[in-house]
């Protein structure tokens, strides 16, 4: 029938369509052709069989059948027909439900699903999987299995290693290269486009931070019930968990580990003598290189890689910060008006986009240095101490320099809760009138 019409009126090439290879996800099957008809007219003919007919009239309801004394879909007259399983996109969901994080995962993923144009991808076995256009590698992965896209580093499309942005396109053999299970970087959602992808990240990402929750707020417990000469491992946490309303042991661990709760309060309600010994401020952990994971995230960051902060600016919780990646260095922490940064003003590959956990925020000490003038006079520097200590800051370190008859220049390494912390610090120096000046240092 294709070739009569053709042979009789010629054709608009774009305008072809072959449903019946690739059936759309409904199992709507047919093929459309537009072609040029008396006085240049275009009309479009649509020819398929009759079974074909009747589910694009139908819909599912052409399968449904009364058979094994139950009505229902017929899926052997479905797969009889040639068709595929209309119910499959239905699955797609309840898994995001399951899985998502509540309604928006699932507003999200039904648009996606439902308003976009869709592309046919092969596995390299054959088997057909069904995307919406745009769809990417992740998608793809995702559509196959949500282990397959947990563990995917790499794909190769076509035989050839394709970077994971790769835009898919019709008749494409994709195949994903699988890795072992690792941490998800947070921008990977940005190359997705269906909500099941997106959502099966999102809980990957989830557990992966609830896991290092809960080891970060067990370290912290262990070193508060140390300072009372308690070890964890001899206690059992069954009345804090009752008290506070805790369901495990791990859910405690997660809440100190995310800030919800101190440590301190937790040692207290286990041991009800220790209160007033164990204060929320010795529990602030403090902020270094060999846990920088716990106080920083990005999308940027690669596991594996080396994490700094910068010497030169000594960012602190509440400064806005980027990171620079430097061969043989790793990812150095900078915050947002380090001097330093000019050096690399020239190369974006270089810059990620950086922010604070909230463990940072809420359960942490940094050491920030300001440096200050003051005057060369007996008790300046004692003044100046004692001012930090008053403020709740420690000095860590303090190094002087230029000094002249009436003044000289001091950095002084504190450590601080957060910028906000630092500013008020530097505010009460500021009053004294025996300090002239004194700023954070910016490299």
């Amino acid at each position: 029938a294709l070739g009569v019409i053709h042979r009789a009126w010629p054709m608009v090439p774009e305008r072809f369509k072959d449903f019946i290879s690739t059936p759309k996800s409904n199992n709507y099957r047919s093929l459309h052709t537009t072609v040029v008809g008396p006085s240049g007219l275009r009309i479009e003919m649509q020819i398929r069989t009759e079974a074909m007919d009747r589910v694009a009239e139908d819909g599912v309801a052409a399968h449904w059948a009364y058979k094994n004394k139950s009505y229902g879909f017929d899926k052997e007259a479905m797969e009889k027909d040639g068709g595929r399983d209309p119910l499959q996109n239905l699955r797609h969901l309840v898994q995001v439900i399951e899985h998502g994080e509540g309604g928006e995962d699932w507003v999200e993923h039904a648009k996606l699903e439902m308003y976009l144009d869709q592309v046919f991808v092969f596995t390299p076995k054959g088997a057909l999987i069904t995307l919406p256009r745009g769809g990417m590698p992740l998608d793809f992965a995702y559509a196959v299995h949500t282990g397959v896209g947990d563990s995917a580093v790499g794909v190769k499309v076509n035989g050839e290693l394709k970077p994971m942005r790769t835009q898919l396109q019709n008749g494409d053999v994709v195949e994903i290269i699988r890795g072992a299970k690792r941490e998800i970087p947070v921008d990977w959602r940005s190359l997705t486009v269906t909500g099941r992808a997106r959502s099966a990240i999102r809980r990957h990402i989830r557990t992966s931070e609830r896991g290092e929750f809960q080891k970060l707020g067990r370290a912290t417990l262990e070193q508060t019930l140390s300072r009372a000469g308690k070890a964890l491992e001899e206690v059992t946490l069954k009345p804090a968990l009752e008290t506070l309303a805790v369901e495990t042991d791990e859910d405690l661990f997660e809440a100190i580990g995310r800030g919800r709760l101190s440590a301190a309060k937790v040692g207290e309600t286990l041991f009800p003598a220790l209160k007033g010994r164990l204060k929320a401020g010795p529990d602030r952990k403090r902020i270094a290189d060999d846990q920088a994971r716990m106080f920083v995230r990005g999308g940027g960051l690669t596991p594996g890689v080396s994490i700094h902060f910068g010497h030169c600016c000594t960012p602190v919780p509440g400064d806005r910060i980027v990171g620079i990646m430097e061969p043989e260095v790793g990812l150095t922490v900078h915050t947002i008006d380090c001097q330093k940064l000019a050096d690399f003003a020239d190369d974006d590959s270089v810059w990620q986009d950086l922010q604070w956990t909230p463990q940072a925020e809420q359960g942490a000490v940094a050491a920030a240095r300001v440096r200050a003038t003051i005057k060369n006079a007996p008790g300046v520097l004692g003044q100046v101490a004692t001012l930090i200590g008053e403020a709740g800051g420690n000095i860590l370190n303090l190094v002087m320099s230029h000094r002249q008859q009436d003044f000289f220049d001091v950095d002084i390494d504190m450590e601080v809760e957060d910028a906000k912390h630092a500013t008020m610090i530097m505010a009460a120096l500021r009053a004294n009138p025996s300090v002239d000046t004194v700023e954070r240092a910016r490299g």
